[in-house]
């Protein structure tokens, strides 16, 4: 998907949700809850946006410390933001990375070590996201079972998560077997069609090459820098957090009661499932989803507004800085490649 595809199918696609949300939300009490709005809990929810961006650069400064490379504070910053833009232009919320990397690569870092200190911050996340989902199950399993929909979404999530986990796993403890693994789903990619004869031996070699890049720094995160590593799971929670607990403030801010906790749960499902939405950012289901399962911690003329206000705080406008910080760091033509050439490698892969 191409840079400029992924921006107007993002804006349309959100710019028509949140049409349709406030439509079959909105009433007259709604409109008077908004004018009653206390704007001390705005601007608190805003420091609570602020201080997740913080936490979120300090953790990729810990996970960068512990695969042995160092970088600066106001450099971890624009990457928290150029993952909030990378995201949101692609489907399945996977352009962060690729971008991350090639900064990271321009600043001196080796292309094996971005992808390990992404894809130990991308993992860490999902671990803690999918363990806070197991403790919905637990404590509020009537979120669930409203929806065969939902459930087997989360089911499906929780199982691909589960098994990138044990993939990563072998390929630290048994990467021979990984290796041989990658060869064999290859030649049935080849048999298939997918990959083309000549590309075989290539694919092949990058899969091996790639292979021992992320296993050599990932066992520094238990080694070397294990206490990093473990500095970096702390401020995921703070992160994580953050995040939780602006919707809650948003709901504070009309003089509506809320029960945190369950808050909490449920804007961890919701984000669990996020991450394996097929439109760029999420988008669409973040607006529509969200004012539906809101809807079970506030009334439904609320739901809506909630949710797009959620949207805006945590999203939006991490974005709009990404955006920024993508044409500085790296142009429009640059953004573009790196988007083509992400792509071009998943399909080759």
């Amino acid at each position: 998907m191409s840079l400029r595809k992924g921006i107007v199918l993002f804006l349309g696609i959100t710019l028509l949700s949140v049409g349709l949300v406030l439509f079959f939300t909105v009433d007259r009490g709604t409109i008077w809850f908004l004018f009653s709005a206390k704007k001390k809990f705005l601007l608190e929810a805003f420091g609570l946006v602020v201080l997740s961006w913080i936490f979120d650069a300090l953790r990729f400064m810990s996970f960068a410390r512990a695969a042995g490379e160092r970088v600066g504070f106001r450099l971890s910053v624009c990457l928290t933001w150029l993952n909030y833009f990378g995201s949101a232009i692609t489907p399945m919320q996977g352009g962060g990375g690729p971008f991350q990397i090639y900064v990271l690569y321009r600043n001196g870092i080796a292309v094996g070590k971005g992808v390990a200190i992404t894809l130990t911050r991308t993992l860490v996340t999902l671990f803690m996201v999918g363990c806070v989902v197991a403790m919905t199950l637990i404590f509020a399993p009537d979120i669930l079972s409203g929806s065969s929909f939902v459930t087997g979404v989360f089911y499906y999530v929780a199982a691909f998560v589960l098994l990138t986990w044990v993939l990563v796993f072998l390929s630290l403890i048994y990467p021979m077997m990984v290796k041989r693994l990658g060869k064999i789903v290859t030649l049935f990619l080849k048999r298939v069609g997918i990959v083309k004869p000549m590309m075989v031996l290539r694919v092949v070699r990058r899969l091996n090459r790639e292979i021992d890049n992320y296993t050599e720094n990932f066992r520094l995160f238990f080694t070397t820098g294990f206490s990093f590593f473990v500095t970096g799971i702390a401020l995921s929670l703070g992160q994580l957090f953050c995040l939780w607990s602006v919707l809650p403030t948003l709901v504070r801010a009309v003089g509506l009661p809320i029960r945190y906790g369950q808050a909490i749960l449920i804007q961890a499902l919701f984000n669990f499932v996020m991450y394996f939405v097929p439109t760029p950012g999420a988008s669409g289901f973040a607006e529509a989803g969200g004012a539906t399962i809101f809807s079970y911690l506030i009334p439904m003329n609320l739901s809506g507004v909630m949710a797009i206000g959620w949207r805006f705080f945590t999203e939006y406008i991490a974005i709009g800085l990404g955006a920024i910080v993508a044409l500085r760091f790296l142009g429009w033509g640059m953004a573009d490649q790196i988007l083509h050439e992400a792509k071009k490698e998943e399909n080759e892969a």
